[in-house]
């Protein structure tokens, strides 16, 4: 179990895009339950308690898609094997996609006014 967790696993190949989904699917989620059970005012503009839980969870999600993606180049550094090195070098840039992605899709959802 210890070797899944060094970031020159190749499961680390998606474990990026897969944290990214868990992001999406739950920021849509919570964004629709939020605005069934306490939607805003229809006046309110985009200074809402659910677009700063949207804007905190994009936030907190990017900074650990890129700290993950920096911990990987680290890694593929140290790593001796050519293979291990590769994994490391790829999962990286697949976690930096995903912080981006991240970016992305979060910026306009926190920036527009929610539940239109």
């Amino acid at each position: 179990m210890r070797r899944l967790l060094k970031l020159t696993h190749p499961i680390h190949l998606v474990s990026g895009l897969t944290i990214w989904g868990i992001w999406f699917v739950a920021i849509y989620a919570g964004l629709s339950v939020a605005c069934s059970v306490a939607p805003p005012e229809p006046g309110s503009d985009m200074l809402t308690g659910i677009n700063l839980g949207v804007g905190v969870a994009t936030l907190v999600t990017t900074a650990l898609l890129l700290w993950l993606s920096w911990a990987s180049v680290s890694a593929g550094r140290r790593a001796e094997v050519r293979r291990e090195c590769y994994f490391a070098y790829i999962s990286a840039g697949m976690f930096l996609f995903s912080a981006g992605s991240t970016l992305f899709v979060g910026y306009p959802i926190v920036f527009l006014p929610p539940c239109l």
